[in-house]
């Protein structure tokens, strides 16, 4: 009989570091709910077991603590984590409630009951917030109706008001999830992270942000045992950040990436012929909600090289925005003035467009955006395909991507589905909550 099998591997196994808060013991054991729980040293070595008697001791005990204005605080954090609580809880702080954000306040509405009954975990929006208004609650919202509550409980709110509400209300596992876009959100990630409160971030700024910065998140996250997560970044809900994960930690090595990784472009470059030119297509991929409202942000390639910029740092390279090779359609002066003067101009490019599309027709080519990522060096570029590349039936906004690794050499690894859209997006969201919970 191989012992082997019976045994847990080592990364697998609970413990706490001798350096946790007591907020991280509690957070971590209240995940599994055993009596006792090892203690180790940063390096490994292991001290000594804890048990739920050395934590309310410890709690009695804190030099300076105040016991009686502590009393309903402390107790609550003992009945959630140890006594009355049969489910396992995450407290979720929501910010962006647009197409994204409120897609996903709908899947858990919709699910919140199933998982409790089958899984025994209990998801609670205890914080919801858009770019205006923001409100807190320890017992929750009505789902059903949050946009209505937003609106009336909601308070004027700003992102110092939204760190502070959320690291003030110190409640034990907890998660902030990112549905935005915007710079200033993601700038709250290093403060929550440091206050022990998982990130889940739709948002790919932060993760595409100067290297130091990527890096210094992840490292926090590590030191403070909390979560930093940001597979929706590339592929909406395609399981590629995780894939390449597990990959490096199986001791696999990534060796060329190539993707198309924009959902717009894709479905610009299926659409356009003979009857729709260019500039329509563009139009109507801005009018169907595949391109943000000013579509040079597509055309401008920058969406696609922050996820590749994401894709290369998780398998493992240091690579910058600025390090990736642009080979663009648009030129560079279409990108200068207003939008209307985009408008105005982006008819000159019809003819240029036709004639060469013919000529990919009579190839039987079409055009794909590829994203690459090979001996360290990165580009993104219009690629003509032929008809045995596994890029040439993409349709629609789908996207595709074709892992090269030392295992998987002759034959590259492929992933392809939607890879835009609110409602795989919040798919997506929910995943990386999930398995925060370990469920």
């Amino acid at each position: 009989m191989n012992l082997l099998f019976f045994l847990t591997p080592k990364q697998d196994v609970l413990f706490i570091y001798e350096d946790f808060t007591l907020r991280q013991t509690l957070e971590k054991w209240s995940n599994q709910r055993f009596a006792t729980i090892p203690v180790l040293k940063r390096n490994g070595e292991y001290l000594g077991t804890m048990t739920e008697g050395d934590i309310l001791w410890g709690i009695k005990s804190i030099h300076g603590l105040d016991i009686d204005a502590s009393e309903d605080a402390l107790m609550n954090v003992i009945h959630d984590s140890f006594f009355l609580s049969e489910y396992q809880v995450l407290n979720l702080f929501i910010c962006g409630v647009g197409t994204v954000g409120g897609s996903l306040i709908e899947q858990i509405h919709s699910q919140r009951q199933k998982l409790m009954q089958e899984n025994g975990l209990q998801l609670n929006v205890v914080g919801i917030a858009d770019a205006s208004k923001a409100m807190f609650g320890r017992e929750g919202f009505d789902l059903g109706r949050f946009r209505e509550e937003l609106a009336e409980k909601g308070k004027d709110s700003s992102l110092d008001t939204l760190r502070d509400e959320i690291i003030g209300m110190n409640i034990f596992n907890s998660v902030f999830v990112d549905c935005t876009a915007s710079a200033g959100v993601a700038s709250l990630y290093k403060d929550l992270l440091m206050h022990n409160v998982s990130v889940v971030a739709a948002n790919k700024i932060a993760a595409s942000s100067e290297y130091e910065n990527y890096r210094e998140l992840k490292q926090i996250a590590r030191q403070r045992g909390v979560k930093y997560l940001f597979e929706t970044n590339v592929g909406a809900g395609l399981p590629i950040i995780n894939t390449i994960n597990d990959l490096i930690h199986s001791g696999d090595k990534i060796l060329k990436i190539e993707a198309v990784l924009s959902g717009t472009l894709n479905y610009i470059f299926n659409k356009i012929s003979a009857d729709i030119p260019f500039s329509k297509t563009i139009k109507m991929a801005q009018e169907e909600r595949y391109s943000e409202p000013d579509p040079r942000i597509d055309l401008s390639g920058k969406d696609v090289i922050r996820k590749l910029v994401i894709l290369a740092r998780e398998a493992g390279y240091r690579i910058e925005q600025s390090d990736v090779e642009k080979n663009l359609f648009v030129p560079d002066d279409f990108f200068e003035g207003s939008l209307d003067d985009f408008w105005k101009k982006v008819p000159s490019l019809d003819a240029g467009f036709e004639a060469r599309r013919k000529v990919l027709e009579a190839e039987n080519k079409h055009w794909r955006f590829v994203a690459k990522l090979e001996n360290g060096k990165a580009s993104v570029g219009l690629q003509e395909v032929g008809v045995n590349h596994p890029f040439y039936g993409l349709e629609g906004s789908n996207n595709i991507i074709l892992l090269t690794t030392e295992r998987y050499k002759e034959y590259p690894m492929m992933i392809q589905g939607y890879g835009a859209g609110a409602g795989v997006t919040a798919a997506g969201v929910f995943a990386d909550i999930m398995s925060i919970a370990n469920v």
